[in-house]
């Protein structure tokens, strides 16, 4: 059994930053991370993925070019690295822990954190 804990998560205005982390705890060995977002009123998204050893990142494209997904295996900590942020990527993010890598479905993740709300003004 995977627990994830997200932090990071605050008020910001348009154009600032926010960096979100999420610590793992349990089997996380050699398995992709990534995280989703799910603002009122709407399905849970996709928003990045890393591979296990962090080589390889996919993006969605509403946040490609704006928002970098790290990882530190040492400290099984997954990180997303958010700039130029907007009012609608205010949300829920969720961290997740894959099954199969570059999955951008739900389904393909079998661990969930709690989520952290990041609030975007204009």
């Amino acid at each position: 059994q995977v627990q994830l804990v997200e932090s990071g998560g605050g008020l910001v205005q348009a154009g600032g930053s926010l960096r979100l982390s999420c610590t793992a705890s349990g089997r996380t060995f050699r398995r992709p991370m990534a995280w989703f977002r799910q603002a009122p009123g709407k399905e849970r998204e996709f928003v990045a993925t890393i591979h296990w050893n962090g080589d390889r990142t996919y993006y969605s494209d509403s946040v490609e070019g704006r928002f970098t997904i790290s990882r530190d295996n040492a400290k099984n900590t997954v990180y997303l690295q958010m700039t130029s942020l907007k009012p609608e990527d205010t949300a829920v993010y969720y961290c997740a822990i894959g099954l199969l890598w570059r999955t951008t479905d739900r389904s393909g993740y079998d661990g969930w954190g709690q989520g952290t709300q990041v609030t975007v003004s204009s």
